[in-house]
């Protein structure tokens, strides 16, 4: 387990001298010696470096793809957007969310899609009479709500409407974690919110 981890240069140190990384690393091969079919690890990239956070993710990933169940609890969403295929989020004891990583961010992106079109003026006036909310961005494009890209590039060819992009924009898991628990929040007071846990399976 010491050599799995990557440990070994270090296997005749002090425990007290390591790292807080070295320390999550050992923590990992202590969680490991019985050959759990089940494991439950809070914040464990916490203290890694970039190569050890890259490390821990291919690793839970292996010990997933042999059959194990892997519980990561954790509230770094970029992390987990990486490693988890599987999302509970839990707030103030409440399941708020017990679904695919796919199917959370879908939930909370819903139809958003970004235009980018030398004739804003002609798509608005295609679009008119459609139930379809379109809102200008900073650099010329639009969003346009409530009707798919599909949809869109197919009216905009009926139209004749020339389109430089059309792409449906998926919020980030961060994003859509949290929208989903914005009613969750313990503390609401100055800047400091405490969101709901998120535990990836």
């Amino acid at each position: 387990m010491i050599r799995l981890v990557g440990l070994e240069s270090v296997a005749r140190r002090r425990v007290g001298t390591f790292s807080l990384g070295m320390g999550q690393r050992l923590g990992v091969a202590a969680a490991l010696l019985g050959d759990p079919k089940t494991l439950v690890l809070d914040e464990p990239s916490n203290g890694l470096d970039p190569e050890g956070i890259r490390w821990m993710r291919n690793l839970l990933r292996s010990l997933a793809g042999e059959g194990k169940t892997v519980f990561v609890s954790s509230h770094l969403m970029s992390e987990m957007s990486l490693m988890a295929e599987h999302l509970i989020v839990v707030g103030r004891g409440r399941l708020i969310a017990d679904t695919t990583v796919a199917e959370f961010v879908r939930e909370a992106s819903g139809d958003a899609v970004l235009v980018r079109t030398p004739d804003v003026a002609q798509l608005r006036e295609a679009l008119r009479g459609f139930d379809v909310t379109i809102d200008a961005e900073d650099d010329g494009a639009v969003t346009i709500r409530g009707m798919s890209s599909k949809a869109i590039g197919e009216l905009a060819s009926e139209r004749r409407v020339v389109l430089h992009e059309l792409t449906p924009v998926r919020a980030s898991l961060e994003e859509a974690f949290m929208h989903l628990t914005r009613d969750a929040l313990e503390y609401h007071t100055g800047a400091r919110e405490e969101p709901a846990e998120e535990v990836a399976v």
